[in-house]
């Protein structure tokens, strides 16, 4: 697929569906809706049931409107708040072009938080120069109380000249008595769709006025009974008898369209239908790939032309999908008569999603086709760009779907271990990089590695992150040259770190990389910066800023490094308190015990001299934090000079001299005797051989004067080195 028809897909998320070729005139629908814009009701609930006609009267009256509309389809997938608010501003930008410009970066590095990209989504609203209506359309698949609280706030603080349109079958649980009392909200239920007679008999104008007026009271004005309708009144024999015995209600619908629809078509159209009932979407070279045909796209065509429950996406006649009621009825009759065969139909679907870039519907039927190895692959392949889009409800959705395979395979373990770490989960990060190395055929070893680094950074245990340093591959990633080139730096070793952060630039900008390249340039600048490099240091802070700007990754908590050495070179005392509260406010948000606590004593020490009260606050935050890490590195040299300046008292050594100082490693060999390990996983862990393992433990004993595991333990505890 070419970059212009992969824009096209996607834009059918983003546009309003393509009006029936005969559409009904709903003249009150469209008076109601008027009606709320003239009262410049902020909130329009268009609220009925499966088949009520919503999105096509809502779509008709946008287009007798003159103000510009965005529209958002919603899918399954849009739970993710990321991935929701993507969509969102990528509607609005359809229509008003640039006006979000300075919204996605918020959405991607806040991984969809509403608190900080609805305000800043709402100023770049208030700039518009005119009115703007923006649609939501099946918000019912959303089941994430994130995405509904924003929605929710976004309706509250949108400028007047902004209206929110929410189309759905069931009320968002949002507070709408408050609403309706400050008469912001106009809502239309299923008896405002209703089809009264003139409008079905238009719609039915096969029929004589009679049996048009009946079938609107069989039917009691429901869109969908009428549509069905209409496709068999037009060839049946008897038209009389069969608005009597037409039901109205959607159950016996659903029995019509699986006896009568699909009864009457010949095998090869009703055998096609089944096959392509999986598919959210349809195009012509997609239909032929799962059904084996040549003719999709005219089949397609024809089908849409003469079938309403087929709606066209596009203005080119390229993309369908098929009413939600027949896609339902077709695909439970699939299961029910060719479920064996179904497999390899998704799997069909998969490849042509995976051959077009479509990742995240190609991962979905890999699934569904039992393919849960190359889907594995593929999400390993995918998750950087999402989890760096902050799409990570996507990850974890995709992942639990795979069910317990990343138990057993490196690269589903892999993406659980970064996920939980970029969640916070450090322990069960841990757990999965174990299962990740287990499981690891020696194309991984590089990435897991990494992946090592930054957990025992996140814990605070910079030897430990020194000792998997050591021992992995050089990198080929700039994930890989990122880790190392931090772990260095805590480490106080900047000329060790500096190839690697020279490195992550160069790939970072090769892959390209927006997060590598932004937290790289963030640790460039901390290395600069301790080595007494300050204007390097400077410049580097503010290309990690201005990079991470542009690029959507602004929010991401690594940044706080950035700011925080800007804080400190600044030399402007406005801007340099700015910046120390923007780097606290970040590292907040992160779990990196290391980062958090060289960020809070960095700010403290700017803070202190420009006379914050708040700098001595944190201060003690930061001494607290230092205290739970058993290595935090330049954190605790940082820390304890800021203290000494503001004449704050440090507390002991927590490596008294009357002990003979343990090495590197002999510390990272002592993290872990504290745990039920034995000498044989603490040397995996490590990455050095039992032999190694077994060295430092003698010469750990040595050194604290004891003579076995569990006194050396308690022995390091008196000394404060555990």
């Amino acid at each position: 697929m070419s970059a212009g028809d992969r824009v096209e897909l996607a834009a059918t998320t983003v546009r309003p569906p393509t009006l029936p070729r005969r559409l009904v005139a709903r003249p009150r629908v469209a008076a109601r809706l008027d009606a709320a814009m003239e009262a410049s009701h902020r909130f329009l609930l268009v609220s009925a049931p499966a088949g009520s006609g919503k999105s096509t009267a809502v779509a008709a009256w946008l287009d007798g409107r003159p103000e510009p509309a965005a529209w958002l389809q919603v899918e399954a997938g849009d739970a993710d708040p990321a991935r929701f608010w993507t969509h969102l501003v990528a509607a609005i930008d359809q229509v008003v072009p640039a006006t979000t410009r300075s919204v996605q970066p918020t959405v991607a590095s806040t991984g969809g938080d509403a608190d900080a990209l609805v305000p800043t989504l709402v100023n770049a609203l208030a700039t518009l120069d005119g009115p703007l209506i923006i649609v939501v359309d099946d918000h019912h698949l959303i089941d994430n109380p994130r995405v509904h609280a924003g929605v929710e706030r976004l309706v509250e603080l949108c400028p007047d000249h902004v209206t929110f349109v929410l189309v759905t079958r069931s009320d968002p649980p949002f507070r709408l008595g408050r609403l309706r009392v400050r008469q912001q909200i106009t809502e239309l239920r299923a008896a405002d769709l209703r089809f009264d007679a003139r409008e079905a008999g238009e719609l039915l104008d096969t029929v004589d006025a009679a049996l048009a007026d009946r079938m609107c009271e069989r039917t009691e004005g429901w869109a969908a009974g009428l549509v069905l309708a209409g496709i068999s009144l037009a060839s049946s024999p008897d038209p009389a008898a069969f608005v009597e015995r037409f039901g109205g209600d959607d159950t016996l619908v659903v029995d019509y369209l699986t006896d009568e629809l699909l009864g009457t078509l010949d095998s090869g159209e009703r055998q096609r239908l089944l096959e392509t009932s999986l598919l959210e979407r349809l195009n012509g070279p997609l239909v032929d790939a799962v059904c084996g045909t040549s003719d999709g796209a005219t089949w397609l065509r024809q089908l849409a032309a003469h079938n309403q429950l087929v709606i066209g996406l596009d203005h080119t006649a390229t993309w369908f999908r098929y009413h939600h009621l027949l896609r339902d009825v077709l695909r439970l009759e699939a299961e029910r008569t060719m479920a064996e065969r179904l497999p390899a139909f998704h799997l069909a679907a998969a490849r042509w999603h995976h051959r077009h870039g479509d990742l995240d519907i190609a991962i979905d039927h890999y699934i569904d086709a039992g393919e849960l190895e190359t889907a594995a692959d593929l999400i390993g392949e995918h998750a950087t760009q999402l989890l760096n889009g902050g799409q990570i409800f996507t990850v974890l959705h995709q992942l639990d779907r795979l069910g317990d395979l990343p138990e057993r395979n490196s690269r589903g373990a892999l993406v659980r271990g970064w996920t939980d770490l970029v969640t916070g989960r450090l322990a069960s990060a841990e757990r999965w990089f174990d299962i990740a190395r287990r499981h690891d055929d020696g194309t991984g070893e590089g990435i897991i590695t990494a992946l090592g680094i930054m957990i025992r950074i996140a814990q605070g245990d910079i030897a430990g992150g020194v000792a998997f340093a050591e021992a992995t591959v050089p990198p080929t990633e700039s994930t890989q040259a990122v880790a190392l080139g931090a772990v260095w730096t805590w480490a106080g070793r900047h000329e060790r770190a500096r190839p690697f952060l020279d490195l992550a630039a160069e790939l970072a900008a090769s892959e390209p990389s927006d997060f590598a390249a932004s937290v790289g340039a963030a640790f460039d600048a901390l290395s600069c910066l301790e080595t007494g490099a300050t204007l390097a240091a400077e410049k580097q802070a503010a290309e990690a800023i201005d990079h991470a700007a542009t690029s959507g990754v602004a929010e991401t908590p690594h940044l706080a490094l950035a700011h925080a050495v800007h804080s400190a070179t600044a030399h402007d005392a406005e801007l340099e308190a700015r910046s120390a509260k923007r780097a606290v406010d970040l590292a907040r948000r992160s779990s990196d015990l290391t980062l958090s606590a060289y960020v809070l004593a960095t700010a403290a020490d700017v803070l202190a001299r420009a006379g914050d009260a708040t700098g001595e606050a944190l201060l003690r935050e930061a001494r607290t934090l230092v205290d739970q890490a058993s290595d935090p590195g330049i954190a605790a040299t940082t820390l304890s000079r800021v203290e000494s300046r503001h004449g704050l008292a440090s507390p002991p050594d927590p490596h008294p001299s009357v002990v003979e100082d343990l090495t590197d490693r002999e510390l990272a060999v002592l993290r872990h005797l504290p745990t039920t390990r034995s000498q044989r996983e603490i040397a995996e862990a490590l990455f050095v051989s039992l032999n190694t393992v077994k060295t430092h433990c003698r010469a750990i004993y040595r050194k604290l004067g004891v003579n076995d595991r569990k006194a050396a333990v308690q022995r390091a505890r008196e000394l404060d080195f555990l």
